[in-house]
């Protein structure tokens, strides 16, 4: 596979994105407190409707790969907004639904999406079934138009103030395991659904406990056909360790020139092994970002979804943003432990990141068998 080389369209796009966000982000209001969801859900989808407004809301998916990275990286490096609470809607289930679903699926979900008009949450995981997740037992049978859905899923991102669920069920409990799952889009306003929220180690509560008891969803919620849900949900997966961690990497660029200039100035920076330290992940991250850009190279090449690389990628990103962060631990010194410091919190969070999106066991697994040929483990 080539490299990325960059249009003069798609430079031209650049460009034209730059001079929007020097003229946009001075007229933001003032970011709602962390503990603020009502707050932070309208603050996240008010910057939406900003990008939709001006002509880039549909940059996550009608947009070509190569776009959605320049995209990605230059609200990154303008210090823009993150999706936030349209997360899961943007970059997971608004991406799938535009490849795997019917036009009316797309005509029905994606415009709420773009507008800045709804949330949505992700519940695949269960209490039982997290890093294997095709042992789920949330169980809809179908009854008339309706599947009826009982079941639990737990981390589900932002549920608490979601208007839908791109939701794993398990529809033919005779099948093989990967065989009998369904992927539903379950209004989170159906009688029946509960939501109880999680508070992380970060005292954060993005995540939440959500309870289904006969929740009835109708057959047209379901995309792809019924029992085909695996294979809609590697779709998903593809995305979540793809592209989407993109405007991460550059996010984690920009805190190493931080920490170097923290070393600097508090004196860290006379330890030659800290010194050693930052330069192995600049080079880390900048190989980081030459991956991300292959594998973009190999989704233009594929229409669109990205490949077996996201697993590559996010199996070395998600243990590089630890190091990271625990190295930024070592420039702080006696500070580590003050959680108004900035990079703190950000190292609790870091500790999540080789088990969301598929623990890195599962991403070894998917390297071993499908790049490099190696046999199925038993």
């Amino acid at each position: 596979m080539t490299d990325l080389a960059y249009t003069p369209e798609e430079e031209e796009f650049r460009a034209r994105l730059r001079e929007w966000l020097a003229q946009a982000l001075p007229a933001l209001p003032a970011k709602p407190p962390p503990d603020d969801w009502p707050g932070r859900r309208a603050y996240d989808l008010g910057w939406q409707r900003m990008l939709y407004d001006a002509g880039y809301g549909e940059v996550h998916w009608d947009a070509s790969p190569t776009v959605r990275l320049i995209f990605l990286e230059e609200t990154e490096r303008a210090g823009a907004p993150y999706v936030g609470a349209n997360f899961v809607g943007l970059l997971h289930a608004g991406p799938t639904i535009a490849a795997e679903g019917t036009a009316e699926q797309r005509a029905r979900w994606l415009p709420p999406i773009l507008r800045g008009e709804q949330v949505w949450c992700q519940g695949f995981s269960e209490p039982d079934a997290g890093s294997d997740l095709a042992a789920l037992r949330t169980r809809a049978y179908r009854d008339g138009d309706c599947y009826v859905v009982t079941g639990s899923k737990i981390w589900t991102s932002h549920a608490e103030v979601a208007d839908w669920c791109e939701l794993l069920v398990r529809t033919d409990p005779a099948a093989p395991r990967h065989r009998g799952i369904s992927w539903l889009a379950l209004p989170m306003d159906a009688e029946g659904v509960t939501v109880r929220p999680l508070r992380t180690l970060a005292g954060s509560a993005e995540f939440a406990e959500v309870f289904l008891d006969e929740v009835r969803v109708p057959v047209a919620n379901r995309v792809g056909a019924e029992n085909d849900g695996w294979r809609v949900t590697m779709v998903t997966l593809s995305f979540e360790r793809g592209t989407a961690f993109a405007g991460e990497v550059v996010a984690c660029r920009r805190v190493l020139a931080e920490l170097a200039r923290t070393a600097r100035g508090n004196g860290r920076w006379d330890d030659p092994a800290l010194r050693r330290r930052l330069g192995r992940l600049d080079a880390e991250f900048r190989a980081l970002w030459r991956l991300t850009q292959w594998n973009v190279s190999e989704a233009e090449a594929s229409g669109g979804v990205p490949g077996v690389g996201a697993s590559v990628f996010k199996l070395r990103y998600s243990h590089a943003r630890q190091e990271l962060y625990d190295t930024a631990a070592e420039v702080l010194g006696p500070d580590r432990l003050d959680l108004d410091r900035p990079w703190v919190l950000d190292r609790l969070n870091a500790l999540a990141y080789t088990i969301a999106a598929g623990t890195s066991q599962i991403q070894r697994t998917i390297v071993a068998e499908r790049i490099l040929g190696l046999p199925r483990g038993r």
